[in-house]
């Protein structure tokens, strides 16, 4: 009994051999949405390419009457949204993935002429319309190809599958994508006028709260005390009395000049407007409790706006300094390169500064990003920090140099 085991294991495995793979498709998923999307071609292309030869040749003819640009416009508008189909397609069966074009901001534009002006000229819609017209003699052949490929190629079908649904890809990318750089500077700007507005509106408020709770308060209390002394004249009381009540007024309209300076250094320092952002910076730098040493390199003076700016953002860095650092020296260094404007903030206190650190890191970055200015900030734990802003270089405008002739002789 024992010899016949053998044969037996013999016959089992011989059994195993003739066992068939189990049946499975010939092609992967994604080649299957690959011919599927090639196929699709032909009925699709017919259909934008009627549109586009019925809508906008039509609304073309009609230019010079007056229903001509309204249905011009309509039909821009109309091949805007078969292009967000096709890109819908292709990202469904290719894979491709394309943003979405910004819509038209019809919405923020006033009248009906600059509304169709705007639809008429509309890029998005003038290239989905041209991907419309070039597709049928592309949908023609790639329907041809594969389905005849289907049975007659079947085994090199992938290939060419791949190779055509790869030049479908181009043609998505080159005609229906976004201009990718408009798109950007469009959300840049965008988002740049919410931080000036938001910007100005915490301006005006800090404005608005110094003015009522400093100057405006001690007015108000000067405005008292002198009319009291005026009744106490009137009354007859003695002089000493009237003296000790008008010297109290006369200090509070020196507390309030002063507060009235500050507020209007913290708005626009005169030293800035008159003596340009070297002397400016010489003196915030003065007021500073750490030592610092200003450095300007410039050989002329950049627009008043930028000049603001890098004014008020090495101002904060050396109040961050004096509040934060426990530093013992710093340093400002500012020079020009090329049509850019770099400043460099450096301290050797004990570092840890970051952008949400909550000492207005994150306001200056926001202030400097609306003007196209960059932001970087270098503070390991346990110093040095250096902070280096970047502005853009614009020249001063002849009005502001004229102004500023006319104040230095104001004051001479």
């Amino acid at each position: 009994m024992t010899p016949a085991k053998p044969s037996a294991d013999r016959d089992a495995t011989e059994d195993r051999d003739d066992l068939l793979p189990p049946a499975r498709l010939a092609y992967d998923p994604q080649t299957w949405k690959e011919i599927a999307h090639l196929l699709a071609n032909l009925p699709m292309a017919l259909f934008g390419f009627t549109y586009v030869a019925t809508a906008l040749f039509v609304s073309g003819m009609l230019t010079l009457t007056v229903v001509g640009l309204p249905l011009l416009a309509l039909g821009l508008m109309g091949s805007r949204l078969l292009g967000r189909f096709e890109r819908g397609r292709a990202r469904a069966l290719l894979g491709v993935r394309i943003d979405e074009p910004s819509p038209l901001p019809l919405g923020r534009t006033e009248g009906f002429v600059p509304r169709l002006w705007m639809a008429v000229k509309d890029p998005v819609g003038w290239r989905a319309a041209l991907y419309d017209v070039i597709r049928l003699p592309w949908g023609i052949l790639t329907f041809t190809v594969t389905l005849t490929s289907l049975f007659v190629l079947w085994p090199v079908l992938p290939y060419l599958a791949r190779g055509l649904s790869n030049a479908d890809r181009a043609m998505v990318r080159a005609l229906l994508s976004p201009s990718d750089e408009l798109e950007r500077r469009i959300a840049e700007l965008e988002s740049d006028r919410g931080v000036v507005v938001d910007t100005a509106a915490a301006d005006l408020r800090r404005i608005e709260r110094d003015l009522h709770d400093g100057a405006q308060a001690r007015l108000v209390n000067l405005a008292m005390g002198l009319g009291l002394a005026k009744e106490k004249l009137l009354e007859g009381q003695s002089d000493e009395h009237v003296a000790a009540m008008v010297e109290e007024a006369h200090g509070e309209v020196k507390l309030a000049l002063q507060e009235l300076r500050d507020l209007a250094r913290g708005i626009h320092p005169a030293v800035l407007t008159d003596r340009g952002l070297d002397a400016a910076l010489s003196s915030v730098a003065s007021r500073c409790t750490v030592p610092v040493k200003v450095t300007a390199e410039l050989g002329s003076r950049p627009a008043a706006a930028i000049e603001g700016i890098a004014y008020f953002t090495v101002s904060e860095l050396l109040q961050n300094i004096s509040k934060h650092s426990r530093a013992k020296s710093a340093s400002v260094d500012v020079w020009r390169v090329e049509d850019r404007l770099l400043i460099q903030v450096r301290d050797d206190g004990r570092g840890g500064a970051r952008l949400d650190g909550g000492s207005g890191m994150r306001g200056l970055a926001e202030r400097l990003d609306a003007v196209d200015g960059l932001f970087v900030v270098d503070s390991p734990p346990g110093g040095p920090t250096t902070v280096t802003a970047e502005l853009p270089w614009r020249e001063r405008s002849e009005d502001s140099r004229r102004g500023d002739g006319h104040r230095d002789g104001h004051r001479r």
